[in-house]
């Protein structure tokens, strides 16, 4: 299980390869690495996530899904007979990404771990309460889109899985100025 709060302080990079470090951009500001506080703010806020997972066979799976960080971990949850929870109990291994659609504006963010089943109790009563506060009426209320979520959390109907980052990485497009930063755990 991943360990709470093991996401802190991680070590950043900013790769000038992949930013405009190399090709500075006219009046754009020097790029530096984006501030794990930073990227940690949007993946709290972000609604939206894609799952990417690995069939068997080795073909990719990429699906939406939504997700709570809480206590430096990502939870995300799925059906225990859908593609995605096939292919986590092959390979653990996945990323979680969200961002914008934006090419001059935006942070998209890839976060690289891998997938555990939650089953404590306690844990998952954590997660329940992360997405109510989150998600608000889409989970609480009984004509919100995920209503008894947490229910199926609690019976082991919806599975919940854990991600600590093991590698992180941030796409951030601000007016002009490319950054490209990878965060190690």
């Amino acid at each position: 299980m991943p360990t709470p709060g093991s996401a802190e302080r991680p070590t950043a990079e900013l790769d000038s390869r992949y930013s405009s470090a190399l090709n500075p951009r006219p009046g754009a500001a020097q790029p530096d690495a984006t501030e794990w506080a930073e990227a940690r703010r949007r993946l709290e806020a972000a609604e939206i996530f894609w799952v990417s997972t690995v069939r068997p066979d080795g073909r990719l799976h990429v699906t939406p899904v939504i997700a709570a960080w809480h206590e430096g971990v990502l939870y995300f949850s799925t059906g225990p007979g859908e593609q995605k929870a096939k292919n986590l109990a092959h390979d653990r291994h996945c990323a979680l990404t969200t961002g914008g659609n934006s090419l001059t504006e935006g942070l998209d963010l890839v976060v690289e771990g891998v997938a555990e089943k939650v089953t404590d109790p306690a844990v998952i009563e954590e997660v329940i309460a992360a997405y109510e506060s989150k998600y608000g009426a889409h989970i609480t209320a009984p004509e919100g889109t995920f209503h008894g979520i947490g229910d199926g959390f609690r019976t082991g109907e919806v599975l919940v899985f854990a991600v600590a980052p093991g590698t992180a990485y941030g796409f951030g497009r601000d007016g002009g100025a490319f950054t490209h930063t990878r965060w190690a755990f």
